[in-house]
């Protein structure tokens, strides 16, 4: 089992790998998530996380470089930011209080929803900018596993598309991104 701060330094260093191999004309190239291109998958995980940490914990980060003038910079500032919240050992004893999610350790928030949508979107920047990727198949089986029986409520929320039928034998990860709404066999 890792711990949070271990989590995020290898699932943010596989997406900064995907990053910083983008070609520059990629980044205004469409994505997978509807209406977005390849730099707003960025935009959006530098974008939600300040807010969630300012509001629920009073944790400020500093501003980052837009990710219309350069992607890889912002990803660069934000997740090392992120990397030294969850390095230091205080931010374990830390509260994130939240109507939605209650009061959690900020390290667990930060795992349990802002890493594992890191985690999701590395196939999303992926595909936008024309890059192979292979998320772990374990941890796809297992976030899998743990969001089947929430779909309901998952749909609800509008943060995920409609499912996308995927053949039974498919693996791990296109049976994740079919789940989430994406087209694993599509272009």
């Amino acid at each position: 089992m890792t711990t949070p701060a271990e989590d995020h330094r290898a699932v943010a260093r596989h997406f900064a790998d995907l990053v910083g191999s983008a070609a520059p004309d990629s980044w205004d190239g469409p994505s997978p998530v509807d209406d977005w291109r390849a730099r707003d998958v960025v935009g959006h995980l530098v974008g939600w996380l300040p807010a969630l940490l300012e509001g629920g914990a009073g944790i400020t980060l500093d501003p980052v470089t837009s990710v219309e003038t350069d992607p890889v910079a912002a990803w660069t500032e934000h997740a090392a930011q992120v990397q030294a919240l969850l390095d230091d050992p205080a931010t374990a004893d830390r509260i994130l209080s939240n109507p939605h999610i209650g009061d959690i350790p900020v390290d667990q928030a930060v795992a349990r929803f802002y890493t594992v949508d890191v985690f999701m979107h590395t196939w999303d920047l992926a595909r936008a900018t024309g890059q192979p990727v292979a998320l772990d198949e374990t941890r796809c089986a297992e976030m899998l596993a743990g969001m089947e029986p929430l779909d309901e409520m998952l749909r609800a929320s509008g943060q995920y598309g409609p499912k996308v039928t995927v053949p039974a034998d498919a693996s791990a990860q296109d049976r994740l991104m079919g789940f989430i709404g994406r087209d694993p066999f599509g272009g």
